[in-house]
């Protein structure tokens, strides 16, 4: 097999490993094996049986975003299953990224002013992002609410790769659909920069219709409002939070939560097992 048509190879194992049953397909009669045929892969991802034999056949080496969205959702791919099919569309095209940035990588340089901005937030919860949502710095009220729910696993930690692409964000965000929206919404609100279009680009492609749907409904951006967590430690929360956007050039946001009330404000004291500095309820 040519290095050409990993993409296809692939594809055709994981229609010949999901079978009808796994899609909620019935099994048919005279099937020659197990797997689905292609007529029916291509009717749940929504494109003709001749552009996935051109796929499947190494005729067509450079499908789009949606497309592996799409085949993603059909064969239920995993997470991992869905960026090896993204890394494969990218060698079979010959490109080594959908779209070459003017940089290698977001601004994640967090100026000597904002970190001393951040320090007077102490031992309060704030954090800095950078235009695509990856977390740059953050004070030690924010580490002691987010540690344990993974989201700071990363060496790099994303607010919209780990809402869209790691299943504990749905346990963590008890509104996750309107957490989602606002993380669409905030990605969209960036004037055109290459960054955030390979995000979308990657979300696209690792999280399927469960991104896209999202995407599609143009949502607007929310600079406050009230976020519910059930924080595996403490229980229940319900955080008021400020989105301060800091200079353009920076292309950075100060995030602040606050404790929405009395009961959140005692969780999150416990939180801080016992530091100086008890966060008030702001509706106190």
């Amino acid at each position: 097999m040519s290095n050409a048509n990993t993409l296809g190879a692939f594809l055709r194992s994981r229609r010949d490993a999901t079978s009808p049953a796994d899609v909620g397909l019935p099994p048919g009669v005279r099937r020659r094996a197990p797997g689905l045929r292609r007529a029916e892969l291509a009717m749940l991802a929504g494109i003709s049986v001749d552009y996935l034999v051109r796929l499947e056949q190494g005729r067509d080496q450079h499908p789009s975003s949606q497309v592996l969205g799409a085949l993603g959702d059909a064969l239920q791919l995993s997470i991992d299953e869905r960026v090896h099919l993204k890394r494969l569309a990218k060698v079979s095209s010959g490109e080594c990224q959908f779209s070459e940035p003017e940089t290698a990588e977001p601004n994640r340089k967090v100026r000597p002013t904002v970190r001393a901005l951040l320090r007077q937030f102490e031992p309060g919860i704030a954090l800095v992002v950078n235009m695509v949502g990856e977390v740059l710095a953050f004070t030690s009220g924010y580490d002691r609410l987010a540690r344990d729910t993974g989201i700071l696993d990363p060496d790099v930690p994303s607010l919209p790769r780990f809402v869209f692409t790691d299943t504990r964000a749905r346990e963590v965000y008890a509104d996750w659909d309107a957490v989602a929206d606002h993380h669409v919404a905030t990605l969209l609100s960036w004037p055109p920069d290459p960054h955030v279009r390979d995000l979308i680009d990657d979300l696209t492609s690792l999280a399927g219709a469960t991104f896209s749907e999202h995407l599609e409904r143009h949502p607007v951006p929310r600079g406050t409002g009230v976020e519910r967590w059930a924080h595996p430690t403490v229980g229940e929360l319900r955080l008021s939070y400020e989105s301060l956007e800091l200079p353009v050039a920076d292309g950075q946001r100060l995030l602040v939560y606050l404790p929405a009330d009395e009961a959140t404000a005692e969780a999150i004291g416990r939180l801080q097992r016992g530091r100086p500095g008890r966060l008030r309820a702001v509706s106190s």
